[in-house]
């Protein structure tokens, strides 16, 4: 994996392609608003604009979004943030797979015709001739609906439509499968402190088979941000999934927050919050090239921005490997 120093940030190659991206990009999942399954409430489409436009000006050089995310608000905001952006044009990652039902509710489809027509429909939301990174949101369980995703996937780039394919939450037989139909750029799993699951399998494979990994939920959804309590969960609208989500709900609760704690305090030491050291966790697996943080608001930027200043030390990962196992 070759690197080099942009902005400060010393950005690395993802996986088979020629992009080389910072440490952290903007992940717009929250900025699609309310309205949908998995939503996170309303948001602010000023706040999310100027989030982004406070990223790129900080060197974020990559924007991950996806279809499904606000059923396709997030990308018309995306585009509407890079259309008054006067700097250099990030790359734009974002999704298919998840089309959604009347409720808002998402399915996963793979079939040749619906994700032709997801990426023709991302195209025009996002106001881009090419996206740069395309990936599949979610796998099916159907062997042969995923080799088509995977293929049509693989005629989209042929076509120049998407410059580099990804795959999402996919396991290591779902990606052997992929890998002899297409070359996988990317995979994008989530992965964090309270779901290290990946580093078993998944993240072993990817630096095996040089598949660039780009996390998802690093703080696992604000969790360990350093700013989530019970008081806030209990306040948090009605139409946020986290809510009701077991990460979120005793008894796994007590211990994310004890986990916090750990967290602050190895942040104290470097003058940083506790979510942007459960980021730079994540950073330090050499698998890892760079994670996904989400801002809903220009203030919550800075602190994304500086996960990429943490270097953890021995100690310190070790501090984090030991931490108390949940009582049942």
């Amino acid at each position: 994996m070759k690197a080099k120093v942009l902005n400060q940030m010393i950005s690395k190659q993802l996986g088979n392609s020629d992009m080389f991206i910072t440490p952290v990009g903007f992940g717009s999942w929250a900025v699609g608003g309310g309205g949908w399954q998995f939503a996170w409430g309303q948001q602010n489409d000023d706040d999310s604009v100027a989030a982004i436009h406070l990223a790129l000006e900080l060197g974020v050089n990559w924007i991950d979004t996806a279809a499904v995310y606000g059923l396709g608000h997030s990308e018309e905001i995306v585009a509407r943030a890079l259309e008054s952006w006067p700097g250099p044009r990030p790359y734009v990652f974002t999704k298919c797979g998840l089309r959604w039902d009347a409720q808002g509710r998402p399915l996963e489809v793979l079939k040749a015709a619906s994700i032709q027509q997801e990426c023709e429909d991302s195209l025009r939301r996002l106001k881009v001739d090419t996206i740069d990174l395309y990936q599949i949101h979610w796998p099916v369980d159907d062997t042969k609906e995923l080799e088509e995703g995977w293929s049509t996937m693989a005629k989209l780039q042929r076509q120049g439509k998407v410059r580099y394919i990804g795959v999402s939450n996919f396991d290591v037989a779902q990606m052997e499968r992929a890998l002899e139909i297409a070359p996988i750029t990317s995979l994008q799993p989530r992965y964090s402190l309270v779901h290290p699951d990946v580093e078993t399998d998944i993240l072993p494979f990817c630096l095996g088979a040089g598949i660039g990994v780009i996390v998802y939920s690093p703080m696992a959804s604000g969790l360990l941000t350093g700013a989530m309590t019970r008081e806030r969960i209990a306040s948090l609208p009605e139409d946020d999934w986290r809510k009701r989500h077991p990460d979120f709900t005793e008894p796994e609760l007590s211990f994310n927050l004890a986990l916090v704690e750990r967290l602050r305090a190895i942040g104290q030491r470097h003058g940083k919050s506790p979510g942007a050291v459960a980021v730079a966790w994540t950073l330090h697996n050499p698998a890892v090239t760079a994670a996904i943080v989400g801002a809903r608001k220009p203030e919550q930027v800075n602190d994304m921005v500086a996960a990429a200043e943490i270097r953890l030390t021995g100690s310190e990962l070790e501090e984090l490997k030991t931490i108390p196992q949940l009582v049942a």
